[in-house]
């Protein structure tokens, strides 16, 4: 027998997602709190969205409430990592959620058009807690799974996104035609209440002392620590290339001001701006859910297959948003939007395992705010150009959809032109550098 086929025959096989579920406590508790939360974020999107258009008809107010949801990442993220990385993410994440709880309360109080600063104002502040939510809750994951469940836990994860997406855009948009906005907002805040119960019921293992250094200023303020950071992904290119995938991503993702837009202008469904949103966001989501599935039967869960299957998601993304500004019948372009979206979410869940797998524990909570710092701005960016390019230089939907289809195809081909580039030079560094992958220790501390 070959080396590799015994490798492979070694190779113990993947975990299943209900066995994963059933087996790890830990997982299933946070799991089960991305479930009511995301349910709840789902409907007061929707509801937000649907005040802005009726309070002021302008496709910009979207544009800038997008802006207003990716830049609280953009300036926090610094410091977002470093507290994910020294402190306890259990308390990180609660605390997020019962602020976020107050915060999206505040929508309550907006009745006419002169108070929209309100909605920005509120949207900033959901948004900055929601910065230092997610760095914690991605860097803890790999402390609570084994490796050969990472890809099923990330897996699991997207799939419940892009579920409570599919559910919550659709009854979110239900709730907020029918019943009106407020309704949606009141469930939003129960959903990060019930959130934080949750957490607070998961035992994360301790993480490793960190080094005792003397306090200075930029210490303090986590300046050395966050230029430590990025010293640690500057020597390694293959980890910056990793961080680099889902900021790339977000240069397509004006297509969220897009959806709004086609849900009021091109595709209302029974006359109702908030439930032709839903729709469309309904089949983005289903488009999420498919895509990390049948990814992981199709690529499989090497680092190479892999980071090819990242490359083909790229094009997939592209040429179907071209497809879906182009389609004139409502079921072909939900048809195109749900297709697009599988290549999203197979990019998504792929580089973060693999982001995972390559960064030590101490560097993690850093790491990931990078990422969502870098993805929010490309995201704000992208989606702020929408709105201009609608708006002021009067471009219709259809042709900016086409052109972001055809703008999110480079990512793609820039990815498959320096893959070959990058991995070798990783190889050359840590030969240099006697470097070996990262190995997790995992010490119980008693449930902190």
């Amino acid at each position: 027998m070959s080396q590799v086929v015994k490798a492979r025959a070694e190779r113990p096989p993947p975990v299943g997602y209900a066995t994963l579920l059933r087996g790890n406590r830990g997982f299933r508790f946070l799991w089960l709190g991305q479930v009511v939360s995301q349910m709840g974020d789902w409907f007061d999107t929707i509801a937000v969205y649907t005040i802005a258009l009726r309070l002021t008809g302008s496709s910009r107010s979207v544009a800038l409430i997008m802006v207003a949801r990716f830049l609280p990442s953009v300036i926090m993220g610094p410091l977002s990592g470093v507290i994910a990385d020294r402190f306890s993410r259990r308390s990180i994440m609660i605390t997020a959620d019962l602020l976020r709880a107050v915060v999206v309360l505040g929508f309550l109080l907006v009745r006419r058009p002169d108070q929209m600063w309100l909605v920005y104002v509120l949207t900033v502040l959901q948004l900055a807690f929601s910065a230092f939510f997610e760095p914690a809750k991605t860097a803890a994951i790999p402390s609570i799974v084994s490796d050969r469940e990472l890809l099923a836990a990330n897996a699991i994860a997207s799939v419940t996104w892009s579920v409570m997406l599919t559910l919550g855009a659709a009854i979110g948009g239900f709730v907020a035609g029918w019943f009106g906005t407020n309704a949606a907002f009141v469930l939003d805040s129960l959903s990060f209440v019930a959130s934080a119960l949750l957490i607070a019921s998961v035992h994360f293992p301790k993480r490793p002392v960190r080094e005792k250094a003397k306090l200075t200023v930029g210490k303090a303020l986590g300046i050395s620590d966050t230029i430590e950071g990025v010293r640690y992904v500057k020597h390694r290119p293959r980890v910056f290339a990793y961080l680099m995938v889902k900021p790339a991503w977000g240069m397509g993702g004006g297509i969220l001001t897009l959806l709004a837009v086609f849900g009021e202008r091109i595709f209302p469904v029974a006359g109702k701006t908030a439930t032709g949103i839903g729709v469309l966001f309904t089949a983005r989501g289903i488009g999420t859910a498919i895509g990390p599935i049948v990814a992981r039967r199709w690529a499989g869960e090497t680092r190479k297959q892999m980071q090819y299957a990242i490359g083909i998601a790229f094009l997939i993304g592209g040429v179907f948003y071209i497809a879906f500004g182009s389609s004139r019948n409502f079921v072909l372009a939900l048809l195109f939007l749900l297709t697009a979206h599988t290549g999203g979410s197979i990019l998504w869940v792929f580089s973060t395992v693999l982001l995972q797998r390559e960064v030590e524990d101490k560097f993690r909570g850093r790491v990931f705010a990078a990422e969502l710092a870098l993805l929010t701005l490309t995201m704000a960016a992208s989606n702020y150009l929408v709105g201009e390019l609608m708006d002021r230089f009067g471009f219709s939907p259809r042709v900016v959809t086409v052109g972001v289809g055809t703008f999110f195809v480079l990512p793609g081909l820039i990815w498959f032109l320096t893959r070959g580039w990058w991995d070798r030079k990783e190889k050359t560094i840590g030969l240099e550098a006697g470097y070996r992958p990262p190995v997790v220790e995992i010490i119980d501390d008693g449930g902190r």
